[in-house]
């Protein structure tokens, strides 16, 4: 069985996930994982690791296609420094090139579970909203697409019909 189907069974069946260990920012982190600990944490490997695959697997999808694309384009940023996590390096609609910002939401948080029982997605659909907030001082140059996916699966509906 795969590490990340293991953990995913685990987390759903409320079994033992790990070792008893302090986390890198000195929460102490139980058996169970303190639930959603390694989810969300600024500085647990796997939320890191998460959105690099993923952003990985969207620029390949362009390349698959013959669309020449950059990640992290270091003059494309907002007033606080902030970038989008690729850019194509043509035009796509418009005369305006296509970027792109990837986030993975963990939909059991606290602060997220009112939504996620409204509907599958809900969360992926407020991570994706957020994210065109974020951007929008970008979108007299650029067509912007966030790409939200919830870590337990659901995508926001701009990610699924584009």
């Amino acid at each position: 069985m795969t590490k990340p189907f293991r953990v995913a069974v685990g987390i759903r069946l409320g079994l033992p996930i790990c070792v008893p260990h302090q986390c890198q920012c000195g929460e102490l982190v139980d058996v169970y994982g303190n639930g959603i600990h390694s989810f969300v944490c600024k500085r647990a490997s796997g939320r890191t690791a998460r959105h690099y695959a993923l952003n990985e697997l969207v620029a390949s999808a362009f390349v698959s296609l013959d669309i020449p694309v950059t990640k992290e384009l270091n003059g494309l940023s907002r007033s606080d420094g902030k970038r989008p996590d690729g850019l194509s390096l043509i035009p796509w609609q418009e005369g305006k090139p296509l970027c792109w910002d990837v986030t993975v939401i963990f939909p059991l948080v606290n602060s997220y579970l009112q939504s996620a029982t409204a509907s599958a997605g809900a969360v992926a659909e407020l991570a994706a909203t957020r994210k065109v907030a974020k951007y929008s001082a970008l979108e007299d140059r650029y067509i912007f697409q966030p790409i939200a996916v919830e870590s337990l699966g659901p995508m926001n509906c701009g990610t699924a019909s584009s």
